[in-house]
């Protein structure tokens, strides 16, 4: 494999030593620099969502910001806008924190409509519109987005649309026992860096460059079939199986195909592979579909959950 393997290999480990417990949190943020989307990362407090994502851009040449979702959030606290000066009477355009390289939206939920429409506007189409002006947001631009499952007062459900815009949902979940033992360690100071583990930054540059070796990863046509077939198969459920067709309403839309696509090819090449395997696509097919499908009146009547229906449609599409 290249060198730039090799500097995302040290970057993945460089990010597991500084948060326990959360390999594949790790994986999948990599993946979305590497496949160039969005995550939206739900889980409870204190599970290093935020950390994570720190340690990311402590290893990239680009730059942080976090923004906390809140219900007063006004779309220019985002986004930025005018400034007027007195002096001479003139507008300057002053860029608000959408304007960094990785942007964690804490607690997205949160946020009224507005903020949501603006935000959805950033993702999608790269760009700001501040009146009758447009401005491009940086080549390297990554939102990952944390929701709380736990508390669901005072928050505004993301609209489809927006959901849409985001590569993964990823789920993140406690730590085992050992991870459990080992962040116990480092809080109290006896786990110590070893030397060795700083891996060296990996430039905006070394990023494109990835993006275009991951592009070039094999992928078979057999199984780029059956990666279609699995996205059709969200649109027309009845076709394959009986509770598919009770339980989805709405299938995913061209972006999850083209998600799924990049990200099993991403995947591939992070385990150092040039070609995808059938395993790369269903690893990565709830973190895609989960956000994606809406599931019917009568599946959420009676408990069922996306992570199911991807589970159900995983055993009813033939693997090549």
């Amino acid at each position: 494999m290249s060198s730039l393997f090799n500097q995302f290999q040290s970057l993945q480990k460089a990010i597991n030593h500084k948060v326990v417990g959360q390999p594949l949190l790790v994986e999948r943020l990599l993946i979305g620099v590497l496949a160039d989307g969005h995550l939206l990362v739900e889980g409870a407090p204190g599970l290093a969502k935020t950390r994570v994502i720190k340690a990311l851009a402590d290893g990239i040449e680009g730059d942080f910001h976090r923004v906390q979702f809140t219900p007063d959030l006004l779309p220019s606290d985002l986004t930025g806008g005018d400034i007027y000066h007195a002096q001479n009477g003139s507008f300057e355009f002053q860029p608000g924190p959408i304007f960094h390289n990785v942007v964690l939206a804490d607690e997205i939920n949160r946020a009224p409509a507005k903020v949501q429409s603006a935000l959805l506007e950033a993702m999608a189409e790269r760009q700001v519109t501040i009146g009758k002006e447009t401005y491009p947001l940086p080549e390297l631009f990554l939102v990952m987005a944390t929701q709380n499952p736990l508390e669901q007062e005072g928050t505004y459900p993301l609209p489809e649309a927006q959901l849409d815009r985001f590569l993964f949902k990823i789920n993140v979940d406690y730590p085992d026992a050992s991870a459990e033992r080992e962040i116990l360690r480092v809080n109290r100071g006896e786990a110590i860096q070893a030397p060795g583990n700083e891996a060296a930054t990996v430039t905006e540059k070394d990023i494109h460059d990835a993006r275009q070796e991951v592009l070039q990863i094999h992928l078979a046509e057999s199984l780029e079939e059956y990666l279609i077939q699995l996205i059709l198969a969200t649109r027309d459920p009845g076709k394959w199986s009986d509770k598919l067709g009770r339980w989805i309403e709405v299938g995913a839309s061209p972006r999850a195909t083209i998600g799924l696509d990049r990200s099993a090819r991403a995947r591939a090449w992070l385990a150092g592979r040039d070609y995808v395997s059938p395993g790369d696509v269903q690893e990565l097919a709830a973190d895609i579909l989960r956000h994606r499908l809406i599931l019917s009146f009568e599946a959420e009547a009676d408990g069922v959950t996306a992570d199911q229906a991807v589970r159900e449609l995983l055993k009813a599409v033939p693997v090549p």
